[in-house]
């Protein structure tokens, strides 16, 4: 006999029912949910440990989303037939379920902690990661974990004006905005998105439209918790051992003397750094080798909370940062172009002790990333890789593969610069973007958006316009004190309570995100906020413009020339030719790649080389194949075949014609003997077409000018007197040499 699951529904507001069920699956987790919207079901089981990981000072929280194949109905792609490692779609949805969790466990509590999220039913359309963190925050709700949830995120979008709430695949398509926005009951936590230029105004909008939906949620959730019995009381912990004195010694010891070197505002990081670190030292030194020993960790762990409280205090006091800056200043800018001769756009751009060296490479469809996932197919023109080795800053430490971290960051450039890509005929490229940050103090993403817009209009693409992109941070005291920070250190980062990132042109903002660590962020700070990101960003434009205004008018020499066309549909078999013979005989000939697609009732054509020459042969050719012949049109055929009555000559590829041996001289030739050569190249004219059968007539002669007195032979097949003579064979013979005739 089944399980008997305890359900609770919810409506989205326009007729789709959301049910959240648990008790049916997965019932040794700690907690386990299943999210249903019509076929689609996500199943999250979270487990956290009783014992703390030794010597964590942080919460050890992993995240997983898995899509299951089988959900689609469909196979794995690869050899061995079976999920593998993660996708750069599954690792996003990873980072939005985690980043808006993690701020709500108890800072205290060091247990290993896994949510585990897996698409078990999929409905085409339908997109999973607006339903991901219901079902990791429902499960966490109903279990024992310390968590001060519960949460939830979906996706707003605007389409055609409309603030739409989780939306089809096939309406993002034409949305504006497309934001995930994750909030509690009272706060928002953490938001992700893209925009086509909007104003900050109506991104506010979409984030209060966003945070009154999952309202909804958060009942459902409550009411599933009652249902299954009510809130189980959080597990008893102690993960951390403390020394009250030692702690109040630390910060008597110490916090005036950081307080004076984070008010001395040093523009140098590592000057700063070793200030601080000789404050630590000072206060190390008072005790003995036995007791230091002892007690090291907590006195670099009170040292810390020490530092985190002296350097909000100065900038909420005196208004000044660790370098020095205003609140609202932006660190030095210096950028240049065209860097690295071999590729095909680049640019370095730095910003205070943060660089980045960006690339452009420019491809075919050949080089299109294929998109093989359980509910997303297809192809992506438009690739952004983000690396950020450890020598960056000054760490020596293995770089194994790419982090999620760096997936992330290359997400959010991508859609901040997306948009401003043209689409073809405009561009017909492939273009992938690479950012390799060599130095980073904060804002290493945002320095990749401003180094790909430079990169891009070095490279001759024709964007619509510059993007450019800040961190926002935000320092408050709990009592309404607050300071928004431009473009933040990575200090600022780590010891603030915010970091939004907002990219954008002259004309609005094209991407967004936002990770929140406190309670309460007011819209009187979030509208702070964005008016200065606003103001920042347009400054940071006005240091890229110095640079370079606009892009260049040429791609680069040696990037390859693409041209892109359309054919009618029936073309495409006769351009490809029998197994590819045709198109793979013109790649080779033409030293061209060559592609095409059908398109509808068309096939869309692309021909790629560096050799301008080149292209404009392939093109020629397959623009013969396409073209109909046409009497009178004279052509440059090669003979293909000789009989004895003439030579078969194409013309045109695939389009052969007769050039009967009447028509090759005004002389009258008995044989064809040494008359053509297979392979020698003619000109010939189309002189007729039997509408019937598709057969063309050539004639060579009436390209030769007539001998002075010439006059016109008698027919071949009469004798002078009109009577017919024998019929020869071809050996010259008459009828009687070929045996009776046949009826």
């Amino acid at each position: 006999m089944s399980k008997i699951a305890i359900t609770q529904s919810f409506d989205l507001g326009d007729g789709r029912t959301v049910t959240l069920e648990t008790g049916k699956l997965a019932k040794q987790a700690d907690g386990s949910v299943v999210v249903r919207i019509g076929n689609t079901m996500l199943l999250a089981a979270v487990v956290s440990n009783q014992d703390p990981v030794p010597g964590a000072d942080f919460m050890p929280l992993t995240v997983e989303y898995k899509e299951k194949y089988a959900a689609a109905g469909v196979f794995p792609g690869g050899f061995f037939k079976r999920e593998a490692r993660p996708s750069d779609y599954e690792i996003l949805i990873c980072r939005l379920v985690d980043r808006a969790l993690r701020p709500l466990f108890p800072e205290d509590y060091h247990a290993d902690t896994q949510v585990v999220i897996n698409l078990i039913s999929a409905e085409p359309g339908v997109l999973p990661d607006s339903y991901a963190c219901l079902a990791a925050s429902a499960a966490l709700a109903l279990s024992d974990i310390p968590f001060k949830g519960p949460i939830s995120e979906v996706r707003v979008c605007r389409i055609n004006g409309e603030l739409v709430l989780n939306p089809t695949m096939e309406q993002i398509e034409t949305a504006d905005i497309d934001m995930m926005v994750a909030a509690t009951m009272d706060n928002v936590v953490m938001i992700e998105g893209e925009m086509k230029e909007v104003a900050e105004a109506d991104m506010m909008s979409a984030i209060a439209f966003g945070h009154e939906a999952i309202k909804c949620q958060l009942t459902a959730i409550n009411a599933l918790v009652e249902a299954a019995g009510g809130k189980k009381p959080a597990r008893v912990y102690n993960h951390e051992t403390n020394d009250e004195d030692l702690r109040a010694a630390v910060k008597a010891a110490t916090y005036d003397k950081v307080y004076a070197v984070a008010k001395a505002g040093n523009p140098k990081k590592d000057d700063r750094k070793a200030a601080f670190k000789a404050v630590l030292d000072e206060y190390k030194a008072t005790f003995s080798e036995e007791a230091l020993a002892e007690k090291i960790g907590l006195i670099k762990k009170y040292y810390h909370e020490v530092e985190w409280q002296a350097v909000r205090d100065v900038i909420l006091n005196e208004r000044i940062r660790l370098d020095g800056r205003k609140t609202d200043e932006i660190r030095n800018i210096w950028s240049e172009v065209d860097y690295l001769p071999g590729a095909h756009g680049s640019a370095i751009f730095t910003r205070g002790d943060t660089q980045s060296l960006t690339t452009v490479t420019l491809g075919n469809k050949m080089d299109e990333q294929m998109i093989d996932g359980a509910i997303i197919k297809g192809t992506a023109k438009f690739l952004l890789h983000y690396n950020f080795p450890a020598f960056s800053t000054g760490e020596a430490r293995a770089n194994r593969g790419t982090s999620r971290r760096e997936v992330g960051h290359g997400n959010l450039a991508l859609r901040a610069l997306k948009n401003m890509i043209p689409t073809a005929p405009e561009n017909p490229y492939t273009i992938r973007i690479v950012s390799d940050i060599l130095e980073s103090n904060g804002s290493s993403s945002m320095a990749t958006v401003c180094a790909g817009t430079l990169a891009l209009m070095d490279a001759g693409i024709k964007i619509k316009r510059p993007v450019s992109g800040i961190a926002m941070g935000l320092i408050t005291d709990g009592s309404g004190k607050f300071a928004v920070l431009s473009d933040i250190l990575g200090d600022e980062d780590h010891l603030g309570d915010m970091d939004f990132k907002v990219t954008g042109t002259e004309n609005g903002i094209t991407a967004c995100q936002m990770d929140i660590k406190v309670d309460g962020l007011t819209s009187e700070i979030m509208t702070q906020a964005l008016d200065q990101a606003r103001a920042g960003r347009l400054h940071i434009l006005g240091e890229i413009a110095k640079t370079m205004t606009a892009p260049n008018e040429d791609y680069k020499p040696h990037a390859p020339r693409i041209v892109e066309f359309r054919i009618p549909r029936e073309y495409i078999g006769a351009v490809i030719g029998s197994g590819g013979k045709v198109i793979q005989e013109m790649q080779r000939e033409t030293n061209t790649v060559i592609t095409i697609e059908e398109v509808g009732q068309e096939g869309v054509i692309q021909i790629s080389s560096a050799n301008k020459n080149d292209i404009d042969a392939a093109l020629q050719r397959i623009t013969n194949i396409i073209t109909e012949p046409e009497v009178g049109t004279i052509y440059k055929g090669k003979v293909k075949t000789i009989q004895p009555f003439g030579a078969f000559v194409e013309i045109l590829p695939g389009k052969d014609g007769l050039l009967h041996i009447s028509e090759i001289k005004w002389e009258r030739l008995e044989t064809m003997d040494g008359v053509l050569n297979e392979g020698d190249e003619i000109e010939v004219k189309l002189i007729g077409l039997d509408p019937k059968t598709g057969k063309l007539k050539l004639s060579r002669k009436v390209l030769i000018d007539k001998p002075e007195g010439y006059v016109e032979p008698e027919p071949r097949e009469r004798r002078e007197g009109g009577d017919r003579g024998p019929r020869r064979d071809f050996k010259g013979g008459g009828r009687d040499n070929r045996g009776p005739r046949r009826d």
